[in-house]
């Protein structure tokens, strides 16, 4: 019977680090941004906080970043800013800007499904007469998604949906309903699931 030697435990990081100390053995880790290698080993090249990603590879990526940079990354019940990149008559696909009021350093992808518009009439949700490609998108999560980042968001509450969005001729629109935004100028009307938002989002 072939015996193997036990997995050594992950090692354990203090809160925050100081240049010059010493992280793990280029076996356990990848070395990412903010650290050195020096003998096999990988060091903390400034003072800040260990960030370990796994981003496919075998072994994990391990970076040290200022406490300004520490990743805050969107959970499930964070309310989220985010810019639609583009729709299908499925869903809706967005690139993620804030969590909260905290504009993300890394960028991660979301879905809108279908389903999750709107609260009420599901089965009569048409994607295109909810979002816009480069709309300004106020958002949930209500799961964490897949390996990609791709978060699963929900707009199916009042406070929930467009907040900036523009009409072809390139102006702000301004909603004047649920459902519908209009031109300043041309005075068109474009179909939304509109966001019933605080003043202050609608400058943005």
């Amino acid at each position: 019977m072939q015996i193997f030697p036990p997995t050594p435990p992950l090692p354990v990081f203090p809160p925050c680090l100081s240049p010059g100390d010493k992280l793990c053995s280029v076996e356990d880790c990848i070395p990412g941004t903010g650290v050195y290698l020096r003998h096999g080993y990988i060091y903390s090249s400034l003072a800040g906080y260990v960030l370990r990603k796994n981003e496919g590879e075998e072994l994990p990526v391990i970076s040290v970043v200022r406490e300004t940079e520490t990743q805050l990354l969107p959970d499930v019940g964070a309310i989220v800013t985010c810019k639609v990149t583009s729709i299908n008559p499925r869903f809706a696909k967005v690139h993620i800007l804030y969590v909260g009021s905290t504009p993300l350093k890394d960028r991660f992808r979301g879905t809108i499904r279908k389903e999750d518009v709107r609260a009420t009439e599901k089965d009569k949700v048409e994607t295109y007469k909810s979002f816009r490609p480069g709309d300004i998108v106020l958002a949930k999560v209500i799961s964490l998604g897949d390996v990609q980042s791709n978060y699963l968001l929900t707009t199916a509450e009042n406070e929930l949906g467009v907040v900036v969005a523009h009409s072809e001729s390139g102006a702000q629109m301004v909603p004047i309903s649920w459902c519908e935004m209009q031109c300043p100028r041309t005075h068109s009307k474009e179909f939304r699931k509109v966001a019933r938002v605080q003043p202050e989002y609608l400058q943005a």
